[in-house]
């Protein structure tokens, strides 16, 4: 062999040996920045139970507008907003007229399962006696399109919009009188509806609607101890005593009288923040405990166990009811499944316990801590933190005998813009990392079975109007047809649902996705990209060891 023979091998080895060093940097900087956003490399729809539900959600003042037509009378979410001048859901998105069309999106996207809301104000507009006729064959109508499109209904029936005139009459969820009233309403739903719907929410997110309304005012019913009207100190409990009863109430009649020929189940749902201690102090640990008992085992607890738990009655006394040991029994074991709303990671510390001042959260002085959200909250800029869905999910298992869990609602808010929303990248990326976490869970034993984003489309925000929006499809608010279309999200939660990862592949959408091509793609200036990688993945000392440049 000549000289120039050996000289070209020699040089032939060198170039594959540097292609092979530049393919394992390329695929270092995928597997950093992977770990880093939370992103799952390589899963599918497939790598999820046959059985897991993959769907979306509305709620009934959120997207169907029509707020006094065909009989409706009005919610106190309708009395909230008018006396106050605010934005409001008097048409939201028209779903009332547009149902069909929406289904029709739905079909579209590749949608397992939809979640919504049934208005009690439409269905029995006094909030008791008889039943709107027209607003019942609206959600015949409604349900039965979803299911002829193999679409699975899961039906919520409290989502903050009991008829004004039940709160009028006897202040609403503070008498236990609504128990009687919520459960005939219950009847009348699982006696129409129930041959198609299997899965029921009776309330939607219990803790935080109590808390907003009966604590901050923030939110229908707008009762506080600085409000016109209100104690935050005692009503909050009172109120979410009588969600829990309601819920039992329900719940019993569902199986004394349809479980055995419908089939279907009961939930209830709350809403999960995760959470972990700001500093490992001993403060700090005990601020976590508050945390979980006032915000998880306030609800799970007396559904799982049939009480509260002993740190809540401890710090409350005599200010949290007390369930009589019937309703203890009744309580107990009441919800068929958990459903989770979660879309916020905070870190716990410790504050100093004090009375209530005016303005300040009294059940946030009774928990005795102080939350610091990652991202900014109070601009709707969710972090993408998926451990914190891990933490809940795993907090669940733990706890509380790992009931069967629906995520309810997950999603990213973003401004109301329709040029910006066209792209919502930022959306796509929490969704990944999310959903992501979910399958992890699941792998990790959680009885997790199925994941809804919030939401399917631009509905009215509680808290933000029309200024922020969650939708998988933009709706033109300016627009009286209300016309929509979809957002880049839809495209890719509909290749995600249709296992279409030629799509997936090929968009560059998302951090996780654009890092995908490159490893397939090759590098992309290597040398020059070199200090600006080893600046991104300084955070991580231990992957810097176990990888030779």
């Amino acid at each position: 062999m000549g000289f120039h023979e050996l000289w070209r091998r020699a040089k032939e080895t060198e170039r594959e040996r540097e292609m092979d060093r530049r393919k394992l940097y390329v695929l270092t900087i995928f597997v950093t920045l992977s770990v880093r956003c939370g992103c799952v490399a390589n899963y599918t729809r497939d790598d999820f139970p046959h059985d897991f539900a993959f769907g979306s959600g509305t709620s009934a003042y959120q997207w169907e507008g029509a707020y006094d037509e065909d009989g409706k009378k009005p919610s106190v979410w309708d009395t909230y907003v008018h006396s106050r001048n605010m934005e409001n859901g008097d048409k939201a998105c028209d779903g009332y007229h547009k149902y069909k069309e929406d289904v029709q999106l739905m079909v579209e996207t590749g949608l397992e399962a939809f979640r919504f809301s049934i208005s009690w104000s439409r269905l029995t507009p006094n909030g008791r006696g008889s039943v709107n006729p027209k607003g019942l064959q609206f959600y015949k109508n409604f349900i039965l399109e979803l299911v002829s499109h193999g679409i699975e209904p899961h039906v919520t029936l409290y989502h903050y919009d009991h008829p004004q005139q039940l709160e009028d009459e006897y202040g609403g969820w503070l008498n236990r009188r609504i128990i009687k009233d919520f459960t005939a309403y219950a009847d009348v739903c699982f006696r129409e509806f129930g041959n198609h719907v299997k899965f029921w929410t009776t309330i939607n997110e219990a803790n935080i609607f109590t808390v907003g309304g009966y604590d901050g005012g923030n939110t229908p019913h707008g009762r506080c101890s600085t409000c016109l009207s209100g104690n935050s100190s005692t009503e909050p409990y009172i109120v979410a005593h009588n969600l829990l009863l309601d819920h039992a109430s329900a719940s019993r009649l569902y199986r004394q009288k349809y479980k055995d020929t419908q089939g279907g189940s009961v939930g209830f749902s709350i809403f999960a923040i995760g959470f972990r201690p700001s500093t490992n102090s001993k403060d700090d640990e005990m601020a976590i405990q508050r945390f979980k008992d006032f915000f998880f085992g306030w609800m799970l607890g007396p559904l799982t166990y049939g009480d509260y738990p002993e740190g809540m009655k401890r710090i409350l006394g005599t200010r949290l009811p007390v369930f009589t040991k019937k309703e203890s029994e009744q309580v107990k074991g009441s919800s068929d499944f958990v459903g989770v709303i979660h879309y916020l990671a905070a870190s716990i510390s410790n504050a100093q316990s004090q009375p209530s001042l005016p303005g300040n959260s009294a059940f946030f002085t009774d928990i005795g801590a102080s939350l610091t959200y990652s991202g900014n909250f109070s601009a709707f800029e969710y972090e993408v933190a998926p451990w914190a869905m891990e933490v809940v999910l795993e907090y669940i298992k733990q706890s509380y005998g790992n009931p069967p869990v629906y995520i309810l609602e997950n999603g990213k808010p973003m401004k109301q813009d329709l040029q910006l929303q066209k792209k919502d990248t930022p959306r796509i990326e929490f969704l990944d990392a999310y959903i992501g976490a979910v399958l992890k869970a699941v792998r990790n034993g959680s009885d997790t079975r199925g994941y809804f984003v919030w939401s399917f489309m631009d509905l009215y925000e509680l808290l933000s109007g029309y200024k922020f929006s969650f939708g998988l499809y933009s709706v033109n608010f300016s627009d009286p047809h209300r016309n929509r279309s979809p957002k880049l999200t839809a495209h890719w939660y509909s290749a995600f649902l249709k296992g279409n990862t030629t799509f997936l592949g090929s968009q560059g959408i998302t951090q996780c996705a654009m890092l995908k091509l490159e490893t397939h793609s090759g590098p992309r200036n290597v040398e020059s990209d070199h200090a600006s990688f080893r600046s991104r993945v300084a955070w991580s000392g231990n992957l810097k060891r176990k990888i030779n440049f």
